[in-house]
């Protein structure tokens, strides 16, 4: 039988202590991995963290003030790593050169430049240690929607729209190498998915509206519009801090014989609906229910923690 395989969450900000909470339900259900170890500055949250998850009654969880440490210890095989974006590429480097599998957070690193130099030096070494975490191919309501698309439900897609919007400012202490990096990064890779293509130009504009007036968290903007061009299509991605009325994810997908949208905005982040137009007619309409991160989450009988609030404030 195989050994569960070890996995340390490193970074506890609240994309973190998400994928953590994850880890842990998968070893409680399946048995195929463990969460072994907390990595973070802040050694009195690790250590709360850490001792919810074992009085689930699961094996210890051991906790570290940062990387070297846990790599000293020896007891993971693998990591997802959700530190500070200006700390990705030592983060992960480390990791790898340990011989870790790495999930990193997007973005790759905090510019273009560095990202040809990381990419290069895993091309030539570790080609396959390093997975970014763009979680939206994975989606239900997306990947319904893909679905769709390639059954040719509507046709050649010829335009996508991707728009992704929060209702005000990050939380004091997130650290942004800029909005369309943070926010658009999601969206394109989306896109790129969604059609199996590259582009072959892009363009970029944005502008400073409101939260930027007001927010802890200094940014370059707080509204972007992004354009891709591929060939025989064209991308566009909306991105924003401005929304004000709660969180807003929706994609359109236009095809010559009809369009997919994915998701309203109806101030009910926990349901999804996919629709699909034809000229004159609805063609199918699904609803997804989406797992809710501002609630409870899972009893303890099941071996998971409940962060309520924690989750759904802090960065």
């Amino acid at each position: 039988m195989m050994k569960p395989l070890r996995i340390a969450v490193v970074g506890l900000g609240r994309i973190g202590r998400i994928h953590a909470q994850h880890v842990h339900e998968l070893a409680s259900e399946q048995d195929r991995c463990e969460l072994t170890a907390l990595v973070d500055i802040d050694i009195e949250r690790t250590a709360v963290l850490a001792s919810q998850f074992a009085n689930a009654g699961r094996s210890e969880v051991r906790t570290f003030a940062d990387v070297d440490k846990l790599i000293a210890a020896d007891c993971c095989d693998a990591a997802v790593a959700c530190t500070p974006t200006d700390a990705h590429r030592e983060t992960a480097g480390a990791l790898i050169q340990r011989g870790l599998r790495v999930l990193l957070e997007k973005p790759l690193t905090e510019s273009l430049a560095e990202d040809r130099r990381f990419v290069a030096e895993l091309n030539a070494d570790n080609p396959h240690a390093l997975m970014l975490a763009f979680q939206r191919r994975f989606d239900a309501p997306l990947q319904y929607a893909k679905q769709l698309l390639d059954a040719g439900a509507t046709g050649r897609a010829f335009k996508i729209v991707s728009a992704l919007e929060d209702s005000g400012p990050p939380p004091a202490g997130y650290q942004s190498s800029g909005l369309l990096v943070d926010m658009s990064v999601h969206n394109v890779d989306e896109i790129l998915w969604l059609t199996g293509k590259y582009p072959y130009a892009a363009g970029s504009v944005g502008s400073v509206l409101y939260t930027q007036e007001f927010s802890a968290v200094k940014e370059d903007y707080d509204d972007g519009f992004l354009r891709l061009w591929f060939d025989g299509l064209i991308g566009q991605i909306e991105v924003s801090r401005n929304h004000v009325s709660g969180y807003r994810v929706e994609t359109w997908i236009f095809g010559e014989k009809g369009q997919i949208h994915v998701g309203r905005f109806e101030q009910k982040p926990s349901e999804v609906t996919v629709e699909t137009y034809g000229p004159d007619r609805p063609i199918d309409r699904k609803v997804f229910t989406m797992r809710d991160y501002g609630a409870v989450e899972i009893d303890e009988q099941r071996g998971c923690v409940e962060f309520g609030d924690m989750l759904r404030h802090e960065g």
